[in-house]
């Protein structure tokens, strides 16, 4: 979780001088310090308040997962079915991606909070921790983005196509496809290493990401490009692989004769509900950040952006917060969306169903026999 608390720069201390600083350094930062007594710059100040708000979600971030990695494992370890085996290989990879992008990239947004964040006269710099962060950030993005619509492909040549998913999709494509996303995704983090666009600090401090509000260049407007790109085209393949899917087994269930009991099929509908979570989730969380870097890169490009620069870094804070989010919903898709918990639901809402029915039956005038009859009874 991002650490990207704000407070009134007024009261804020001085920023410190070091004496071996050169003259013009010097200047730049006592202009600096004036704009900070006047309000002009956000700092940051580590409060006991704001260190609880970063630890608690990152800590349940780290909990969910454990729990859902748990629960995988052992699904995977009992599962027989090749498809559901693979289907679970793909999401245990998913959570041990967003157990580590969870962990990585949080614990060192919590160490700059802690140490106040970077000094405004830094923003939009980097430096070697700035690089990692920033990679970090871009690898265990696009890793669960490639991920989602891997799974979703996969499910859809298994609804679609059963017989030719059974011959083409083994575990050990299913490992080489996983070690393929990891590479692209460290091939899109690592541009940057090459001079392909940059990392920079962002507003107010605490965290990297790629350069998108100041001093943008072409290789930088072609790498939130991509970045963007590869985010949103991986979340359009899974929603129309995922559509299909759907489609395919609302239809085999209505063609189904009554009586009849498919066990593989109950299987595929769990998987494509728990893919259609994966997708909601990645949607909400991720689609906001892949806009407005978009939108921000070619405006600051364009050197449109103006007087609304600051709604700028609002929307870029506020779409990375919602980003961080998707590694702590993610795993509760495979906590909640089982079949044993989604039976359970089921079963409760039928009972509190057939509860309300019987109380309303009581009161239907079929459920009370006239005297007339009582008194045939009788007789």
């Amino acid at each position: 979780m991002l650490a990207l608390s704000h407070y009134n720069s007024s009261t804020s201390p001085l920023l410190p001088h070091p004496s071996n600083d050169s003259g013009g350094k010097a200047e730049a930062r006592v202009a600096v310090e004036g704009l900070s007594q006047q309000g002009n710059f956000t700092l940051v100040q580590p409060t006991t308040s704001g260190i609880i708000v970063v630890i608690l979600p990152m800590t349940l971030g780290i909990i969910s997962n454990i729990v859902a990695l748990f629960i995988l494992a052992n699904a995977y370890c009992l599962q027989r079915r090749r498809s559901k085996a693979t289907f679970l290989l793909f999401a245990t990879s998913l959570v041990v991606t967003d157990f580590i992008g969870h962990v990585i990239p949080g614990a060192l947004v919590l160490r700059l909070y802690l140490h106040g964040g970077v000094r405004p006269e830094d923003f939009y710099t980097s430096d070697g921790m700035c690089q990692f962060l920033g990679g970090s950030m871009v690898f265990f993005g696009l890793c669960p983005l490639f991920m989602g619509c891997a799974m979703a492909a996969e499910r859809c040549l298994g609804v679609t196509r059963p017989l030719l998913h059974s011959s083409l999709v083994t575990k050990t494509r299913t490992k080489v496809c996983l070690s393929g996303i990891w590479l692209a995704a460290l091939c899109v983090a690592m541009l940057p290493c090459f001079q392909l666009g940059s990392y920079a600090y962002q507003d107010p401090g605490t965290w990297c990401f790629i350069k998108v509000l100041s001093d943008t260049e072409e290789v930088d407007v072609a790498f939130v490009v991509l970045f963007s790109g590869l985010g949103l085209t991986s979340l359009a393949v899974a929603l129309v692989c995922n559509t299909i899917s759907g489609l395919t087994l609302v239809l085999a269930r209505l063609r189904r004769k009554p009586g009849s009991h498919h066990s593989a099929r109950s299987h595929d509908i769990e998987m494509v509900v728990q893919l259609v979570g994966i997708m909601v989730t990645s949607c909400i969380c991720w689609s906001p950040l892949l806009i407005f870097g978009l939108m921000s890169v070619i405006r600051s490009y364009m050197g449109a952006i103006g007087d609304d620069l600051s709604s700028y870094k609002t929307l870029m804070v506020m779409g990375v917060r919602l980003a961080t989010w998707n590694q702590i919903l993610d795993p509760w898709v495979y906590i909640l969306l089982r079949r044993t918990v989604l039976r359970k639901i089921y079963l409760i809402a039928k009972c509190q169903a057939g509860l309300r029915g019987s109380m309303l039956g009581r009161w239907e005038p079929t459920s009370f026999p006239s005297s007339d009859k009582k008194d045939v009874n009788h007789l």
